[in-house]
C-alpha cells in the first residue's frame, strides 16, 4: 500500500472508534490476502498435493498444526469461513485426506 495513503488512513482513523477501525482493518486485511473458500476449489485440491500446490488453490490456512513422530510429520491445515470449514491432512508434506462442510 502507498505510504501516503496508509498515513491518511491512519489520520482518518484516529477519530474513529476502535471497534470501528477494527472491524475496516479486518474487511481490508481479509480482500487483500487469502482467497474465498468455494467447493469448486476445494474440489481442486487432491492426493498427493504439497502444501505450496495447495495454498495456490485456497489461500494461507486460518489455523495449523504439525505433529513430528519418529516416522513421519502429520500437518493439518484448517480453512474457517463463516460457520463452514475445510480440513486438509498432510502426510509428510503431501495431501493425505481431505474433509469439507461446505455444500454446493
Amino acid at each position: 500500500m502507498n505510504m501516503s495513503i496508509s498515513r491518511r488512513i491512519a489520520r482518518r482513523a484516529a477519530g474513529l472508534p476502535l471497534v470501528l477501525v477494527l472491524v475496516i482493518a479486518l474487511v481490508i486485511g481479509t480482500s487483500c490476502s487469502g482467497k474465498r473458500i468455494t467447493k469448486a476449489n476445494v474440489d481442486e485440491v487432491t492426493e498427493g498435493m504439497s502444501k505450496k500446490q495447495v495454498e495456490s488453490i485456497l489461500g494461507p490456512p486460518t489455523s495449523l498444526t504439525t505433529e513430528d513422530f519418529v516416522i513421519m510429520k502429520k500437518t493439518t491445515y484448517v480453512y474457517r469461513q463463516g460457520k463452514d470449514s475445510v480440513t486438509i491432512v498432510f502426510k509428510d508434506d503431501k495431501v493425505q485426506s481431505k474433509e469439507s462442510t461446505l455444500s454446493d
